[in-house]
């Protein structure tokens, strides 16, 4: 059975499913913090590692509905330390350096998600711009050595995670990811090394857990319960395949069941209105929701009801059951609303 049918099955049959996370849609927000390890060279074999830092990260971004978004991003990272060792040519040993390199990001990402269940895998890249701070200083191999300046470099990342809806909180998520950032040609004062100043490639490298909220997540409408054939039943729901307003034997069930129940409730009015989801342009829709209400009216008068207590109305994709982006499709959007009056 293909996936569409499945979902199909288990929302008119009423059967319970698998919760499926939805990408985020709207404006969200999210925060992480976690540790970060920095590793500076250059090409003439100057090297510059740290103990392992911290990092914090706040974004605000925007999501399409289609697991595709963007976001704007603010940084700072911080490795501070006992030691940091730094590896100059032609010596025969490491300087071992105190103190401190931080780091202030801006970036751009763009990120996609993935819906694969209840847990989001998501990658995403990113350029901007980092300006990095640099406080070291210690006693080198015959000489005092000392960094202290700051500079500004382009940078770029790549990102990689999990996300972990929290299904009692809509559009919460906890988050997990790495982070690889670089950034080329920052240039720093070094006293007491020979030729002063030395453009560096900075390159980090970041575990972090975070948290996100999507302003446009909404929680999910039940499924509506399968109609049964009792004397106080006044609504029911036929659902359709994607792109499609034929009948299926499900639909077409669900028809006589309201057909048949119409005289117990002394029935004056039964009003049919068509609906589609958004995958579609909204004239499309409109058109496909008529011809789904058409088609529904016409087995219920195959099924005995009058013409005249018939209303027909159609609403397109305006009145959701399930409210999604553009360009979603849902199953339960995919109806025909059948109400006794």
């Amino acid at each position: 059975m293909s996936l569409k049918k499945a979902l199909l099955a288990a929302t008119v049959l009423s059967l319970p499913i698998a919760a499926q996370a939805q990408p985020v849609t709207g404006i969200y927000v999210g925060a992480g913090a976690g540790g970060n390890y920095l590793h500076s060279t250059k090409d003439n074999g100057v090297e510059i590692s740290t103990d392992i830092g911290y990092i914090g990260v706040l974004s605000v971004g925007y999501g399409f509905g289609n697991g595709l978004r963007l976001e704007v991003e603010g940084s700072f990272r911080s490795n501070e330390g006992d030691r940091a060792d730094i590896r100059i040519p032609g010596l025969t040993s490491r300087a071992n350096l105190s103190g401190n390199v931080r780091s202030y990001g801006a970036m751009v990402n763009a990120i996609y998600e993935f819906s694969l269940g209840p847990v989001q895998p998501y990658v995403g890249a990113g350029v901007g711009y980092i300006w990095q701070d640099v406080d070291l200083r210690g006693r080198g191999p015959g000489s005092t050595l000392r960094l202290d300046d700051t500079d500004g470099a382009f940078g770029f990342q790549g990102i990689a995670g999990l996300a972990f809806p929290i299904p009692a909180v809509p559009g919460l998520a906890i988050t997990a990811e790495y982070r690889f950032l670089g950034t080329t040609g920052h240039e720093y004062r070094v006293a007491g090394l020979p030729g002063n100043r030395y453009e560096m490639d900075n390159y980090n490298h970041s575990i972090l857990a975070g948290i996100r909220y999507n302003f446009g997540q909404v929680a999910a409408a039940a499924p509506a319960p399968a109609p049964v054939p009792q004397a106080t039943a006044r609504t029911y729901l036929v659902f359709f395949d994607w792109d499609r307003a034929d009948l299926t034997d499900r639909a077409r069930q669900i028809i006589a069941e309201a057909a048949a129940a119409a005289p117990s409730v002394n029935t004056t009015r039964i009003e049919v209105a068509g609906h589609a989801d958004r995958s579609g342009t909204p004239a499309y829709n409109q058109r496909l929701s008529e011809r789904r209400a058409n088609n529904v009216a016409a087995e219920l008068v195959r099924r005995g009801i009058a013409r005249n207590l018939i209303a027909i109305s159609a609403f397109g994709e305006t009145r959701p059951l399930v409210p999604t982006a553009d360009g979603v499709r849902e199953p339960q959007n995919r109806r025909v609303e059948i109400v006794l009056r």
